[in-house]
């Protein structure tokens, strides 16, 4: 490929950051036409990274591409979950570890439309991708030798 089509074509698509969080665990369950069940098929999975657009996360059951999920993401510290509906992309086999597959769903967009998630929701993962993302560069960076000091005045 050459460097005209790399700048209309990047390989990453994705617009926002993707962060950890430590100890995040989501849930699922699909959503339905009819008989729409209000248990979760997987509960407390781990939650592999999250972002404005979406989340990716381990699993013990393969998802097929553009299955409509309500999903609920579960942040330590905090005593409400956050509800999202979103769409499975992808959805891939995993060696070794305790979960067989990884899932990666995009939220639907943010609104007050029937099928949209709550804008609160938004904001509430901005603050979250603000905490930890933060944290993620400042635990990547190596440490500085030397320390910067203030002008005296």
């Amino acid at each position: 490929m050459n460097k005209a089509n790399d700048q209309v074509y990047p390989l990453e698509k994705r617009i926002s950051q993707r962060f950890k969080i430590p100890g995040a665990t989501i849930s699922y369950r699909k959503k339905r036409k009819l008989f729409n069940r209000k248990t979760f098929a997987e509960e407390f999975l781990p939650l592999q990274d999250l972002s404005r657009g979406g989340a990716r996360f381990a699993c013990h059951k393969q998802l097929k591409p553009g299955c409509k999920l309500y999903v609920q993401l579960s942040i330590p510290g905090d005593r409400a979950p956050l509800i999202l509906l979103g769409q499975v992309r992808w959805s891939a086999k995993v060696m070794g570890g305790n979960y067989p597959y990884e899932t990666g769903i995009q939220f639907n967009v943010y609104g007050e439309n029937k099928f949209q998630n709550y804008p609160g929701n938004l904001v509430k993962i901005i603050s979250l991708e603000q905490k930890f993302a933060s944290l993620e560069a400042d635990l990547g960076s190596p440490q500085d030798e030397y320390d910067i000091e203030a002008p005296e005045t």
